[in-house]
């Protein structure tokens, strides 16, 4: 399984959300990671055909998409950051009911529905109504009806958003299992759903991308050294407003941050191993002595 996006652009008016993408998938979890806005969703949008892009092309084993019409979304399976479901539908019941849209014959979609329901944990809840069922039984009721053709092809939209961070856990560990044989990607904005199962990241701003690799390519891309150091309450203030902090933990004599930073900001500053964490921040983060939004007016 093959997809390959070329020079793909996708403008709304005289904002363009995606910028002249060229990527190119196969088997494997790809992570999208990026901030709100960066035009992920839209990327999303228009690899399930949801949306025409304003210009270049997406094609799967070689043929348009667009063209494929039905013969691909038989091949795919999307979980939305926000999917409806009707609240006094069972889990069970709701499960039946895509199956049904999505032109499974009863007596498939019932044995599928029967595999799905223990596979993404929700045995006790499949007589349960949607509307009763956690944040975190949601999204795997999302995911299961994602599933529900047993695709080839499976996009997911901020799938952990809301969640607990052990649901995210479950979550994440869900998806690996799933993704064997599998073309998944993955869009976050949380580094941590993808930082141990992504085989490569994307990193996404403005509609482009600024980085990809994997895990430890992405980290070593960073320019920037990450330095720990303590300062004093009074020092902290400066501190922020000079270099990007990527984390601030308070102690009784002052604080020890984090600092990603060309050079060694502090005399007793010591060198540290950087993180994905740090790099979200470098790429996506404040710069330095900028005023945040809003706080100009």
């Amino acid at each position: 399984m093959e997809l390959e996006l070329i020079d793909l652009t996708k403008s709304f008016g005289s904002f363009t959300a995606v910028d002249h993408m060229n990527l190119t998938m196969t088997n494997g979890v790809y992570g999208l990671l990026g901030v709100n806005g960066a035009g992920k969703t839209t990327l999303m949008r228009m690899l399930c055909t949801l949306l025409r892009p304003t210009s270049g092309s997406i094609s799967c084993n070689g043929k348009d998409i667009f063209k494929m019409d039905g013969e691909y979304r038989k091949l795919l399976g999307y979980l939305p950051q926000d999917f409806g479901f009707y609240p006094e539908f069972t889990v069970q019941d709701y499960l039946l009911y895509i199956a049904a849209i999505k032109g499974i014959r009863p007596a498939p979609a019932r044995k599928k529905v029967r595999e799905l329901i223990p596979q993404v944990g929700l045995s006790k809840a499949a007589g349960k109504k949607m509307k009763k069922l956690s944040g975190g039984m949601k999204r795997r009721a999302g995911i299961a009806q994602a599933m529900l053709n047993n695709p080839k092809i499976l996009v997911l939209d901020e799938p952990t958003a809301g969640l607990d961070p052990n649901e995210r856990i479950r979550f994440r560990n869900l998806i690996s299992e799933l993704s064997e044989e599998r073309l998944v990607l993955l869009s976050t904005h949380i580094v941590s759903d993808i930082e141990y199962i992504a085989n490569k990241i994307w990193l996404m701003k403005d509609g482009t991308l600024v980085q990809e690799g994997t895990a430890q390519q992405v980290i070593d891309s960073m320019p920037e050294k990450v330095w720990h150091c303590r300062v004093d309450h009074t020092q902290i203030p400066e501190a922020m407003r000079r270099y990007k902090v990527s984390n601030m933990k308070s102690e009784p004599q002052g604080a020890l941050l984090r600092i990603i930073s060309p050079e060694r900001p502090y005399p007793d500053a010591v060198s540290a191993e950087p993180s994905l964490e740090d790099v979200f921040l470098y790429y996506f983060g404040e710069q330095p002595g900028k005023e945040k939004a809003g706080e100009s007016l």
